[in-house]
């Protein structure tokens, strides 16, 4: 008998093509996805249950479908998806809290799967060059999607706690970035003019959406236990990546940029709180060798390609001579030292 893998935020643009990922992998039998909505378009080879985690029924789902894997893709990054961010609250934190203890509750159970995010690791002056999974963060995040993870994670390792049968995998993943996927730094770099923080360029690390799946998708198959970063090779400065974009900037001090960012887009994805304008400042840098070592995932996109693609895909691009410009600009930084991860 193949595997059994319940895929949370079904509906969603990663969760769905994670059940698609896993509907054509031989080693797995079965996909049912679950979501509070049906997705635009039926995934071939799968099933879908309406069902909200947040709701005790999810403890009926996994026990009708018999679920021996359950992959956790329902964690929410902006409250602009979540209609506010009291719901965004409910749906990453109870919800979560809800799902394991449907899975605390489930025999059948023998894997579960964390789609985590490197914000966790917070952004700070004091933060290393690159995170390890064993390192805490010098400077915790504090509100937003980045506290939510934090929780979930906890509530993750609780539960490790009381069902050591289970094998848990969180997978800490950098910002997806691509030509399908809409997060809210691809909303912030599509924006007409991309306000920056005066006098400082952020390192900026990167995972194609294709990559992110095949790395979740490994993760289920093989069933490593454990907590992995998740990047692709090499980083980006802020100036760098606006530069190919092609759009104006304007710099402004730190505490201007979330009015600022809010009036430029005033209904998008877009997300200047205050642990995204941490993140513009200072920027963020991960290590993937356990990844590469224990999972044997290696991104087929570097950070610089992931971020080409996004801009292909989103008719974005840099004219002739910012691309001359930028082309010396990273030869420089990378005669002197600076332009490696």
């Amino acid at each position: 008998m193949g595997r059994v893998v319940l895929v949370t935020g079904a509906a969603r643009h990663l969760g769905g093509q994670m059940v698609k990922a896993l509907s054509r992998d031989p080693s797995v039998e079965r996909v049912v996805g679950v979501d509070v909505v049906p997705p635009r378009r039926p995934v071939p080879a799968s099933e879908f249950i309406r069902a909200d985690i947040r709701n005790p029924v999810i403890g009926k789902v996994l026990q009708a479908t018999e679920a021996d894997t359950v992959v956790h893709m329902g964690v929410i990054a902006t409250s602009v998806q979540a209609g506010g961010r009291a719901s965004m609250k409910e749906i990453n934190v109870i919800g979560t809290m809800q799902l394991l203890a449907a899975c605390q509750k489930a025999p059948a159970l023998r894997q579960l799967v964390v789609k985590s995010t490197s914000s966790v690791y917070g952004a700070g002056p004091r933060d290393p060059a690159l995170f390890t999974e064993d390192m805490s963060p010098k400077h915790p995040p504090t509100s937003g999607w980045s506290k939510d993870s934090v929780e979930v994670e906890g509530f993750v390792r609780g539960f490790a706690r009381r069902r050591p049968d289970v094998a848990v995998s969180i997978l800490r993943l950098a910002n997806f970035i691509g030509p399908k996927v809409e997060t809210a730094m691809t909303e912030y770099f599509s924006l007409p003019l991309v306000p920056t923080v005066l006098g400082f360029d952020a390192r900026m690390q990167f995972i194609h959406e294709d990559d992110g799946i095949e790395a979740l998708r490994q993760a289920t198959v093989q069933g490593e236990p454990g907590v992995f970063n998740i990047a692709g090779h090499g980083v980006l400065c802020l100036s760098q990546a606006v530069r190919r974009t092609g759009r104006p900037s304007i710099s402004v001090p730190g505490v201007l940029l979330p009015a600022l960012g809010r009036a430029l887009a005033p209904a998008r994805l877009v997300d200047f709180s205050k642990e995204q304008v941490r993140f513009l400042t200072y920027g963020r840098g991960i290590d993937t060798t356990r990844a590469t070592q224990t999972l044997g995932f290696t991104a087929q996109h570097s950070t610089a390609s992931a971020f080409a693609d996004f801009l292909d895909g989103h008719g974005l691009g840099p004219s002739l001579a910012e691309t001359v410009f930028d082309g010396a600009d990273t030869t420089v930084r990378a005669l002197s030292g600076g332009g490696h991860a």
